[in-house]
């Protein structure tokens, strides 16, 4: 999960297109990380706890996320990479692989591993606009901003027309926005942020609502995660092309 963030303005969260936000800046997310496990939730103003599974983001894929890697092609960007499990292991399988994360402590994490990694919001500039082969939003990320439509438009435009983009739902079907704050369940709240729900059916609403530039392909459910690949459509009068290598910057 990135550092996690997206009614509508990106520019509201922690993933506006500005510098990393105070939210993922020695927080209980930093602390997390650091530790290697939480507890860690999202807090929704009405006292709701949503538990982050930091354990697992801090240790090896598992067999969910090996069916994710098993359909990652050519470069691969990663959204909200987190403390980098999926992109060391992208780069362990010869992939060009860059995680972003508004969290330092999460690109910290990503570049021991052994992975690469920028501390950017998703919505700020980005290096191979436009080129990138595939594109994850997994482990929540789909939440970032509190806006999903908004930041399925902007991955569209991060990819290659023909590129695909693995992005995982949640494991019930909601469609919520709200606000949240990072508790580490010991009195330790963060500020508040935008963040967003979806189920696969919501997902997919989304993600072919009209100017959302996808086409559904593959779905797939694994160790009790659901995922969906989407395939990026050119926009009108583009041409459709094999995706190519981001600049030398990107990776």
């Amino acid at each position: 999960m990135t550092a996690p963030a997206h009614p509508h303005a990106p520019a509201a969260g922690p993933h506006a297109p500005s510098a990393p936000g105070p939210a993922w800046c020695d927080d209980p997310y930093d602390r997390a990380l650091h530790a290697g496990r939480g507890p860690l939730f999202l807090r929704r103003t009405d006292g709701w706890l949503l538990p982050l599974d930091v354990e697992r983001w801090c240790t090896d894929p598992d067999a969910a996320d090996r069916s994710v890697l098993a359909r990652c092609r050519g470069t691969v960007l990663d959204i909200g990479c987190g403390p980098g499990r999926l992109v060391a292991a992208l780069a362990e399988r010869g992939h060009r692989a860059l995680g972003v994360d508004v969290s330092p402590a999460a690109v910290r994490r990503t570049v021991r591993r052994g992975g690469t990694a920028l501390c950017r919001s998703v919505f700020g500039p980005l290096p191979g606009e436009g080129r990138w082969t595939t594109a994850l939003l997994v482990d929540g990320n789909i939440g970032i901003g509190g806006d999903p439509a908004a930041l399925l438009r902007r991955t569209a435009a991060l990819l290659a027309p023909g590129g695909r983009l693995i992005a995982e739902a949640a494991p019930v079907e909601v469609d919520e926005r709200c606000e949240v704050r990072l508790d580490d369940g010991r009195g330790d709240l963060g500020p508040a942020f935008p963040w967003a729900r979806v189920g696969p059916e919501a997902l997919a609403r989304h993600a072919t609502g009209a100017g959302a530039g996808w086409r559904t392909g593959h779905t797939w459910s694994a160790a009790g995660r659901h995922f969906t690949e989407f395939i990026r459509d050119p926009h009108p009068g583009e041409p459709v092309r094999a995706p190519g290598p981001p600049s030398r910057g990107g990776v």
